[in-house]
């Protein structure tokens, strides 16, 4: 459809520009990524039975790569709804670490830093309907569900046929002993 291969390179425009700026400069990103690196590590160490690296800045080059490769995947429609998902998935700590609205005193900084958060929510929300988007073809669970059915009919029709067959061969076993 027209309007998706429209909508899609504009959604993930902001993506791949933000994070071949990341690649570029990922020092100017590395104090705000800080404190959400460190809480997602923290975190992953205790679940975890391997330790996670703690380099912020490695952490900060890992996000825009996946901002590039999946922005750029989505834009050109190939594997549009995991590109659709990794974005989703690479913009919350970019949010959570960017736009920390809740730490400004100053109301123009506030204002500035929460326009910017709820941008991205709205990036979000779009980016979970591309994540869900069939393209008008049925879902996999559909699918799975009607083969399913499909699987169950044909099988009860062959043990109905099977059980016609062994009825029919014990009354001609009747007949034969008789």
């Amino acid at each position: 459809m027209l309007v998706r291969r429209i909508a899609r390179p504009l959604l993930a425009s902001s993506f791949i520009y933000g994070g071949i700026d990341t690649l570029r400069n990922p020092q100017s990103r590395v104090p705000g990524a800080r404190p959400v690196v460190e809480k997602v590590t923290e975190q992953a160490d205790k679940s975890l039975p391997v330790t996670v690296p703690r380099d912020v800045e490695q952490w900060v080059k890992i996000d825009a790569a996946v901002k590039v490769g999946a922005g750029s995947l989505f834009a050109l429609g190939k594997f549009p709804r995991l590109a659709a998902l990794l974005m989703a998935g690479s913009i919350v700590p970019t949010t959570l670490a960017g736009h920390r609205f809740w730490e400004h005193t100053d109301p123009k900084e506030r204002f500035g830093q929460l326009s910017h958060f709820l941008k991205n929510l709205g990036l979000l929300g779009g980016l979970l309907i591309a994540a869900v988007d069939t393209e008008g073809k049925p879902s996999v669970g559909y699918r799975a569900r009607r083969a399913a059915k499909k699987a169950s009919n044909s099988t009860e029709k062959s043990i109905a046929k099977a059980q016609k067959r062994a009825a029919k061969a014990q009354k001609k076993a009747e007949k034969r002993l008789k």
